[in-house]
């Protein structure tokens, strides 16, 4: 069994999904259902009791012919970090120990990749969307730079917390 942890993004305060959130589900689903004996990881939580972004990209997978048995959610985490560390303590608690397909947007999937493999796991890398984060040029550009303090910071935390404790426990 393969997973493929699909990185969570925005739900809108009604509850539905952004259009990050729906290509990064339907990349992840494209690659997952051209393979055999694969595991979909939606992760995210929710801050303010809108419905958790797991959940709906669960429907969503659901909705593009994925199979219920195939689809096991990560519904506690509040960002990508966490996320990493959630997913982690659940594929050591089922005993994975092989690679780990990992989805998210373009400018979000080098963190991504990154905190996966200091979580200790051999990663690939599932394609992302074909489509821009926005259609924006400013807002295409608030969020590629949007990473650029958050990979060096996660990746501090995540070290450290792997020195202190191990990663995922």
């Amino acid at each position: 069994m393969r997973p493929i942890v699909i990185f969570g993004a925005g739900v809108r305060p009604d509850g539905t999904p952004t259009a990050t959130l729906r290509h990064r589900v339907a990349a992840a689903a494209s690659y997952g259902l051209a393979r055999q004996s694969v595991l979909f990881i939606p992760t995210g939580g929710t801050p303010d009791g809108r419905p958790a972004e797991a959940a709906i990209m669960a429907d969503l997978l659901r909705a593009a012919g994925v199979a219920e048995a195939a689809i096991l959610r990560e519904e506690t985490a509040g960002d990508t970090l966490d996320s990493v560390l959630a997913v982690s303590a659940m594929l050591r608690r089922m005993g994975h120990r092989g690679p780990v397909a990992v989805a998210s947007s373009a400018y979000h999937l080098p963190r991504c990749l990154a905190l996966m493999r200091l979580a200790g796991w051999k990663v690939v890398r599932v394609p992302p969307p074909d489509v821009p984060a926005s259609r924006r040029f400013a807002r295409r550009w608030y969020w590629r730079l949007r990473e650029i303090p958050a990979v060096p910071w996660d990746l501090l935390l995540l070290a450290r917390r792997r020195r202190g404790r191990g990663a995922g426990d």
